[in-house]
């Protein structure tokens, strides 16, 4: 059955590759500040509360089946051997929190209402293994986000019970995006094998097939 999907951070990385695959079948709805292809783009800054409303306003009544927050951002030189976290702005830190935290917070209380005219509606949000216990990096904004991330959606697992709305959080190490396949080329990660975009476009589709009577909380995607 064709759904209505919601992708935030449609135009780069993960999100432009759950776009590419999903309009394949169903209609997508893409929000970015840059464009966004193979979709319905809606142009929003998520770090503020007048791009959450803008897509609240374009969304306006119609069912969604599925919203999936895959933006976020972290430190400059994060991940790489250069970083100091003593380096890191308060600017810095305070614009990660509103892209990694606040601004799912906002959307999904938003656009709770149009996820309940859904009869099986799921949110999924990209978390990160820095965010699970005992695997927090020293990039302390980054982490400190995804670590809230996933509280966040435990608390409105329960604030939203009653529109019954899967909650899930997929937090996976690092994923083999261009930009990550990038850096590992230039030496800016180690040597390694990111993990397949394949797998996590495989793990939103068991959540979205999933019946109405199932959900999962959190899936941990590690490296081998």
């Amino acid at each position: 059955m064709k759904k209505t999907i919601l992708i935030v951070g449609a135009s780069r990385g993960i999100g432009a590759e759950l776009v590419n695959h999903f309009s394949k079948e169903h209609h997508v709805i893409g929000v970015s500040r840059t464009e966004a292809k193979h979709c319905q783009w809606l142009p929003a800054d998520l770090s503020t509360s007048d791009g959450i409303q803008a897509i609240i306003d374009s969304v306006g009544q119609q069912p969604i089946d599925a919203l999936i927050y895959s933006s976020g951002i972290w430190e400059e030189q994060g991940f790489s051997d250069d970083f100091d976290f003593r380096k890191t702005t308060a600017e810095e830190t305070h614009n990660i929190m509103l892209v990694n935290l606040i601004a799912p917070i906002e959307l999904t209380k938003k656009i709770a209402k149009n996820l309940s005219l859904s009869n099986n509606p799921r949110a999924i949000y990209l978390g990160a293994l820095s965010g699970v216990d005992q695997i927090a990096s020293d990039q302390v904004a980054y982490a400190a986000s995804k670590f809230g991330l996933r509280g966040a959606i435990q608390s409105l697992r329960k604030a939203l019970k009653p529109e019954n709305i899967g909650f899930t959080v997929i937090n996976p190490g690092n994923v083999a995006t261009e930009e990550v396949l990038d850096d590992i080329e230039k030496g800016l990660f180690s040597e390694q094998i990111p993990i397949p975009l394949s797998d996590i476009i495989s793990s939103v589709e068991m959540i979205l097939s999933l019946s109405k009577h199932t959900e999962v909380g959190d899936i941990n995607l590690s490296q081998k």
